[in-house]
């Protein structure tokens, strides 16, 4: 009887060890396209232009590795096979979300953590039907159904869904469909901005920007929409919402989606003010972490590298100039949007006005020394562009691009010392920062399926 009852506190003992080894608050931030050349091009600003010693704070975490993220089709991923493979730990090929390369689902780590009695959260600065959030809770061979991935992410159980907005709710002639009604009926409440989530009463949630806020992401930080929703504030707001309804245990998963619509740009002032905002929404769940040290992990990674971004060209050498980026007031998506406006427009533009526009926008001509031979490159561009056939737009993934706006950039780019190679995506290593309980598993070099695994070993 003895021998018994010295057994059975043995087992007592070691689940109560193995619950308190076990991480009740679990934080995973995917950087959209945040390659080495985006956080150290976000480094050397901070450092050289904003003047701080002490780097920005992924880079401050103990664990600091590496990750490859090729595909189960190409050495260089798209976000649905990236999103998968850090989602679920499997590979599958471009374009299929949730599913290995033969059409199987395969179970995100978020459903998994669900079914074990975590609550869930999954925020992103994009829609939230796009590849990285849906690949937690979606199993679709494309990542274009958004009808289909909508539907999924209601029927998920999930506790805060937080994104731009949604992109499946009309059908094929524009008309709406039921898919709003079944948020409804699996009762999540949708929220349109900040002020309506204080007042809102559900315990699940999806947020969504203001419904008079149609851009296709929640705002690029350099833009200040006013209005829209912000990567800090959500994640701030979905913390809230987890501590006053799952406060026992939650999984959050945090997308800086906007860092990978300005890599596609090649827009280098945007993707640094995008990745410091990223980094603004890591500085919640550090806090978060700080409170609760023994009982929470972190850990910070990116699907992919996109633009090929490299720092230094043959114009500056090794002299970077980033400092010019604080006279950068609009993204590359908003100069290209203003020149279809104002070539569209009755008004006649003249190159006199757009030398005012650029001036008050970009700094040129002012702290942003453009030279002569640039001034009249451009000058030349805006004639072909404004007042003649227009060339063909250049084509991205988000937006298309005329040769004025193009060249805006290049020259911008020349200035600064910053270089590209695509406007899509690379085959680049990125970065995996942890802290926290179980952070010592996320290292050294990996691919992108271990960072699930490891963590679903930590929570069996």
């Amino acid at each position: 009887m003895r021998k018994r009852f010295l057994l059975l506190l043995l087992a007592i003992s070691a689940a109560a060890v193995a619950m308190a080894d076990t991480p009740r608050y679990i934080f995973y931030f995917i950087g959209d396209g945040m390659g080495m050349g985006q956080v150290m091009a976000t480094e050397a600003y901070n450092r050289t232009v904003l003047g701080n010693n002490t780097p920005i704070l992924m880079m401050q975490f103990p664990v600091a590795s590496q990750s490859t993220t090729f595909s189960a089709s190409s050495p260089v991923t798209d976000s649905a096979a990236a999103g998968t493979a850090l989602a679920t730990g499997n590979k599958t090929r471009n374009g299929m979300l949730g599913m290995t390369p033969d059409s199987v689902p395969v179970r995100s780590i978020a459903a998994e953590l669900a079914a074990k009695g975590y609550g869930i959260a999954l925020v992103t600065s994009v829609p939230i039907d796009d590849a990285t959030p849906g690949a937690f809770y979606a199993h679709v061979p494309n990542r274009g159904m958004y009808y289909e991935i909508g539907r999924q992410a209601a029927e998920s159980g999930y506790d805060f869904l937080a994104g731009s907005n949604l992109r499946g709710t009309k059908d094929k002639e524009g008309k709406p469909n039921d898919l709003l009604d079944t948020f409804a009926a699996n009762g999540v409440e949708i929220v349109r901005g900040m002020e309506q989530l204080a007042s809102a009463k559900s315990d699940r949630i999806l947020l969504l920007n203001p419904e008079d806020i149609t851009l296709g992401q929640i705002s690029f930080t350099i833009d200040s929409v006013a209005g829209a929703l912000n990567l800090p504030d959500m994640t701030e707001a979905a913390i809230n919402h987890m501590k006053a309804h799952r406060p026992d245990r939650f999984f959050m998963m945090v997308e800086g989606g906007n860092i990978d619509y300005g890599g596609h740009a090649n827009d280098g002032g945007t993707i640094i003010k995008e990745t410091l905002n990223f980094n603004q929404a890591l500085r919640h769940a550090y806090d978060f972490y700080l409170a609760h040290p023994d009982e929470t992990l972190i850990v910070v990674t990116a699907d992919h590298e996109t633009g090929g971004l490299g720092l230094g060209n043959n114009t500056v050498g090794y002299d970077l100039h980033l400092g010019y980026y604080d006279y950068q007031k609009m993204s590359k998506d908003r100069l290209a949007d203003y020149c279809r406006s104002a070539r569209n427009s009755r008004r006649i533009y003249e190159w006199e006005d757009m030398q005012d526009f650029l001036s008050r926008n970009l700094g040129f001509w002012g702290p942003v020394p453009v030279t002569d031979e640039q001034t009249a490159m451009l000058k030349e561009e805006f004639e072909k562009c404004f007042k003649g056939e227009a060339p063909t737009d250049k084509k991205t993934l988000y937006n298309s691009f005329n040769t004025f706006t193009e060249l805006v950039y290049k020259v911008l780019d020349n200035l600064t010392g910053l270089g590209w190679t695509t406007n899509g995506h690379s085959g680049g290593l990125v970065p995996v920062y942890a802290i926290g309980n179980g952070a010592e598993l996320f290292t050294p070099l990996t691919d992108n399926t271990a960072i699930p695994k490891n963590i679903r070993r930590i929570t069996e």
